[in-house]
């Protein structure tokens, strides 16, 4: 006990000069922090405020200025604010800034992170000079932002206070800890663990030599402290910035170069044959549009369906042809289907079975045995050109869509090691509804072969979650969001799909104005006609008649917009050898006829009808020169014709309404979120969007673009592969585990 006290004493002593000695490297830490802090909300503000300040510049009131700027200091922070317009000495400010601002001075403030105490009157204060341009880069001015640093001194305070506890409590409890071991005689066991680490063996009474049967359990410590130490390091998604640079570092550090197979029906390149001429084209497609930047930036291997007329020329010996043609990435494998198996794996079981059971579009579905026998057929072929181009038994294995169900747990079987994330493109219904399905036991087995299975909502993981407690045998853990089935546990979660960011080289977008008069040259309108556009697959779920339906109530109640105002359909041909989309292209065809019967007259057409496939860039420039953009999906996953708009529209102007049946209308309330049921409400949304201030449009089509630019598609596959990568180790470190314990057991 003597020992003991001669130990805390001292102890208790040098913690209290600790906590008095650090305190002013915390002072000037904390300050360090604050100022960058209220340096990064300065930036923040001067961007959100540019427009109106440049309006009220060129005004040339400023009366209104001031009057502005008082309203902004009633921020409890923001002490003062002022412009200083060209080379004035006097600026434009609040009553509050302080006299040493001065315009012709300003060349101390900018530029720095350093807070300034301009005089004993004001305290602390942080001083930020914004430099103020107009749309086409002419500097009007410096916006000077004036911030009251009083609360870091107040929380320094504090801090120093809680600091004095925190060591005086730490050390009476490293005291405690010291007298208890003292007292039950550990000091011998803890330096025996220690030497066991040190690979020292086991110390034992009189010099016995060391135990050679410990070291293996010691070199599995050893193992697992550097694996805790070195290889589990959670990221925060949100600190990440999201580009193909970032997931190619997941890819090399998370994920140590593992390589990438990318599972889905539709190819992202397609070879066709032109009159002997091979020739190379993209499908319309918001599976590839997602994807292929994702492959493209980690080097993978796509394996999709050969369906081009010139595929099979256009590949080598083992199927593989290496894309974009222009700079190849990566490389597709391509699998070959028969007339037959594509009737019924892709036709059949999966369009009109899968597709009608989880669209809420009121098209009822049709099972065949002998679509679901070509089905199981198809996606053990796939099954087996993904164990063909693992080049590691643990690859990192993306299936994509409601095509390949079945193709998690056949993998699994074949590659125990693998990391499978499998996402569901659309939506997943409710329990009654899956129910109908005869094979449903055997979709939601094959699915649970998936290490990760990921919807873009957290309705469709609630939905899959409720299926497989209704009709399986299985532990559902709602906390967690974790199934356990056959001892493979299978994380289900929410990953919203988005789109590339940028969506196009800058350099290349033709401008605005350019799109606008192009579009309108090309169907003979005038310069200031109105144009609305739609762009989509011609599929049941879209909606596309009720919007047709739409603008007809739209010139019934707003005669002024017949001969003012088009809407332009851009409907690409899809699943043409299946009968109710035969069907649904005719009523298409009529609707947009007897609507154009109706109210067309000297040359004017309300509705242009294009049914035929379109180019990326031909679309861009249909998004960029249109006034509104109209998504009325009766039912769909997230729909990134949205976002494509949305992104197109670096002129701040433009409308987008949204169908409220969309996973986009929870990511995009800015846009006007409609009913495509309720024909009057999306007639009324067309007669708002046409008429609304372009200032209201830059507002909305700002914030949406911020989201977007956020959680762009780099995100949605990163999040994914950083949740790969943590079960991978998880996994590890529980093998290592297990490993050592049965090591450890197995001895004599």
């Amino acid at each position: 006990m003597r020992l003991s006290l001669r130990f805390i004493i001292p102890l208790a002593l040098a913690l209290t000069a600790i906590a008095y000695g650090i305190q002013p490297l915390v002072d000037r830490l904390a300050l360090g922090w604050f100022s960058r802090d209220l340096e990064a909300r300065s930036a923040f503000l001067a961007n959100t405020l540019r427009q109106p300040l440049v309006e009220m510049v060129r005004d040339g009131d400023n009366g209104k200025l001031v009057a502005f700027f008082t309203n902004l200091s009633q921020d409890e922070r923001l002490y003062a604010v002022g412009f200083c317009p060209g080379n004035k000495a006097r600026p434009v400010a609040t009553r509050t800034l302080p006299a040493e601002i001065r315009c012709d001075d300003l060349a101390r403030f900018s530029g720095t992170l350093a807070s300034h105490r301009l005089s004993s009157d004001h305290g602390l204060l942080h001083v930020t000079v914004k430099p103020l341009a107009d749309d086409g880069g002419r500097n009007l001015g410096e916006l000077v932002l004036v911030h009251d640093m009083s609360f870091a001194e107040r929380r320094s305070e504090e801090t120093r206070k809680y600091l004095f506890y925190f060591f005086i409590a730490l050390g009476a409890l490293i005291s405690l800890i010291t007298v208890v071991i003292a007292q039950l005689s550990l000091r011998g066991w803890v330096q025996g663990i220690r030497s066991l680490l040190r690979r020292e063996g086991v110390s034992r009474p009189q010099d016995q030599p060391r135990s050679p049967e410990l070291q293996p359990i010691a070199q599995d410590l050893r193992a697992l402290i550097r694996d805790l130490e070195t290889e589990f390091r959670p990221k925060d998604e949100s600190q990440i910035t999201w580009t193909p640079e970032s997931l190619r570092t997941i890819l090399k550090e998370d994920l140590k170069g593992d390589d990438i197979l990318v599972v889905s029906n539709r190819e992202p390149y397609i070879h066709t044959l032109d009159g002997g001429t091979l020739k190379v084209q993209r499908p319309a497609s918001g599976l590839v549009t997602a994807l292929e930047p994702i492959v493209r930036a980690c080097s993978g291997t796509w394996i999709a369906h050969g369906s081009g007329s010139g595929d099979k020329q256009a590949v080598d010996a083992h199927d593989r042809v290496a894309v974009p043609p222009e700079k190849p990435a990566y490389q597709i494998r391509r699998v070959w289907l028969t007339p037959e198996e594509e009737a019924g794996y892709y036709y059949g079981f999966s369009n009109e079975g899968l597709w009608p059971l989880c669209h809420i579009a009121h098209t009822r579905p049709t099972f065949r045995a002998e679509d679901w026998e070509h089905y199981v057929a198809v996606n053990r072929r796939f099954a087996e050109a993904v164990v063909q181009e693992a080049k590691t038994p643990s690859p990192i294995v993306l299936v994509q869509d409601y095509h390949f169900a079945l193709l998690p747990r056949m993998v699994r079987e074949m590659l125990p090691d693998a990391t499978i994330i499998t996402f569901w493109h659309i939506p997943w219904p409710n329990p009654e509804t899956f129910s109908i399905c005869p094979w449903r036991e055997e979709i939601l087995d094959g699915l649970l072969g998936s290490s990760i299975l990921g919807f873009h909502t957290q309705f469709h993981c609630n939905n899959f979650m409720d299926s497989v407690d209704r009709l399986l045998e299985a532990r559902v853990d709602r906390e967690t969001f974790m199934v356990t089935y056959g001892g493979i546990p299978t994380a289900v979660k929410r990953y919203p799909i988005s789109i590339a960011w940028p969506p196009f080289d800058p350099a290349s977008l033709p401008p605005v104005e350019e799109c606008r008069s192009r579009i309108r040259q090309r169907y003979g309108l005038a310069p200031d006609h109105r144009i609305g556009i739609g762009v989509d697959r011609l599929d049941y779920t879209k909606g596309v008649p009720e919007r047709f339906r739409a603008v007809e109530r739209l010139l019934e109640l707003e005669p002024q917009w017949i001969g003012h105002f088009t809407f332009i359909q851009i409907a690409a041909p899809t699943r043409t050898g299946i009968a109710q989309y035969q069907a649904f292209d005719q009523e298409v065809r009529d609707l947009a006829d007897s609507i154009n019967q109706r109210f067309s007259r000297d040359g004017y057409i309300p509705i242009l009808l294009k049914i035929e496939h379109h180019s990326a860039e031909d679309v861009y420039e249909h998004y960029r020169g249109a006034d509104l953009c109209v998504v009325s999906s009766l039912h769909d996953g997230m729909n990134l014709v949205a976002k494509e708009f949305v992104a197109s529209r670096d002129d701040g102007r433009g409308v987008l309404i949204l169908s409220q049946f969309t996973g986009a209308a929870r990511e995009l309330p800015e846009a006007l979120v409609v009913n495509p049921y309720d024909t009057d409400q999306c007639a009324a949304a067309l007669h708002l969007a046409l008429t609304m201030p372009q200032a209201e449009q830059r507002e909305r089509i700002r914030v949406m673009r911020g989201i977007i630019r956020e959680f762009n598609v780099f995100r949605w596959a990163g999040r994914m592969l950083l949740d790969a990568a943590s079960m991978r180790t998880r996994g590890h470190l529980v093998r290592k585990a297990v490993s050592a314990l049965d090591s450890s057991r197995n001895k004599p």
